[in-house]
């Protein structure tokens, strides 16, 4: 049985709570936190009740898993300090398995349920994008307000929700990431970018927004294949750009470094984006050590000093026993920036006032982290960068 974690708690180890994901399965469960909702009680009374898709996927699981406890972690310190409009959040997490029938039934979950009002840093990018296109579909009196999802392509959000507005992006993609991470390397006088992607369904996803972004940079792009799974160290094709973008997890990052080979003396920089942990990399081996390894976050840096850093780090600390992570961090926000819509919102908190309240997209800043918007689209990308050096020094 899955122990919840109470407002106060101190030392809830991840470890446990993973055995309790373990144990409940994967597909069309839910785990809740807060006060369950209950017909009997009067109206005032009842918890507010936020939804939260995760995907928990062999290939996604250290993103979701990361990205939820810092939602968790948000929702136990907003209901720790009296909840919204004096009412409690009932935080549940939807699982899902990366299949699209588990995605739907999810979300159907989530849709039928008159007393959930929005789902909040839906993660990660498949079943995001899997939301977005089960949303278009949905009649425009029952659409659930789709906030902070955990989304690669965030500039395609108007082409795949179609004339509903339903959804409200508050994190870079990853065209806003590539650009910030190769320009600087670009004016090294770079004309080519090898391009890595973990797996064919990531190149599917992704290939277009790479492109797109090279081409911004007036940079050529060449995909590099990558060795098969059972490939030795040094084994993988022979690389001869100065840059590589890679698009994947951890993991296959880990897997990609361990394989790349380089010719003798040639200095290298991979670049990978927001899914990866560059902590946990560099505690996975010495592989990197091949080259050095850029990493963007669509966050600030964990070690920061603004207001909304050092409350997650503190939250974190007092709920959970986890070290603080840029996911994690992304996941706090999330939950916050949703909690501060329905903050906002006068009256009775329902999913159409909060769809209405989403639609004014009223800049937010929250303890230094900005959102803003202008029409439907976002008026800042926030993007930052570390560096796992070729000697294991992580910098910035």
């Amino acid at each position: 049985m899955t122990r919840t974690p109470r407002p106060g708690q101190t030392g809830v180890l991840r470890r446990h709570w993973l055995q309790g994901v373990a144990a409940m399965g994967l597909t069309g469960n839910v785990w809740a936190q807060g006060t369950e909702p209950s017909a009997k009680k009067a109206d005032a009374d009842r918890p507010h009740v936020v939804a939260q898709v995760a995907d928990l996927s062999a290939d996604q699981q250290d993103v979701s898993r990361d990205f939820l406890v810092g939602s968790r972690t948000a929702w136990q310190e907003i209901n720790a300090k009296g909840g919204v409009h004096g009412r409690p959040v009932q935080h549940q997490t939807l699982e899902t398995d990366g299949t699209p029938a588990s995605l739907q039934s999810a979300w159907q979950s989530a849709q039928r349920q008159a007393s959930c009002i929005a789902l909040s840093g839906c993660v990660g990018n498949t079943a995001a994008s899997g939301l977005i296109a089960l949303q278009a579909k949905s009649p425009g009196d029952a659409a659930l307000p789709f906030v902070a999802p955990w989304l690669h392509d965030t500039a395609g959000i108007s082409t795949a929700s179609g004339a509903s507005d339903t959804v409200f992006d508050v994190f870079a993609g990853h065209e806003a990431q590539i650009t910030h991470a190769i320009k600087n390397l670009a004016s090294m006088g770079v004309q080519t970018v090898g391009v890595a992607y973990a797996n064919a369904v990531v190149r599917r996803q992704s290939e277009a927004m790479v492109a797109h972004a090279a081409q911004s940079m007036s940079l050529k792009v060449q995909t590099i294949s990558p060795p098969g799974s059972a490939a030795k160290a040094g084994t993988g094709a022979r690389v001869d750009q100065t840059i590589i973008l890679f698009i994947g997890g951890t993991p296959e990052l880990f897997s990609f470094l361990d394989q790349l080979a380089l010719p003798q003396g040639r200095q290298c920089y991979v670049v990978a984006l927001a899914d990866v942990n560059l902590q946990v990399l560099a505690q996975m081996g010495p592989t990197a050590a091949k080259a050095s390894v850029i990493v963007t976050q669509a966050v600030p840096m964990v070690n920061a000093s603004l207001p909304v850093v050092r409350s997650y780090r503190d939250a974190l600390a007092r709920f959970y026993d986890e070290p603080p992570s840029p996911l994690g961090l992304a996941g706090y926000i999330a939950a916050r920036y949703t909690a501060e819509v329905m903050g906002g919102i006068t009256g009775p908190v329902t999913r159409a006032s909060m769809l209405a309240a989403l639609q004014k997209r009223a800049a937010v800043n929250i303890g230094g982290y900005a959102i803003g918007y202008q029409g439907r689209q976002r008026t800042n990308a926030y993007v930052t960068q570390s560096m796992l050096t070729t000697n294991g020094r992580i910098i910035g």
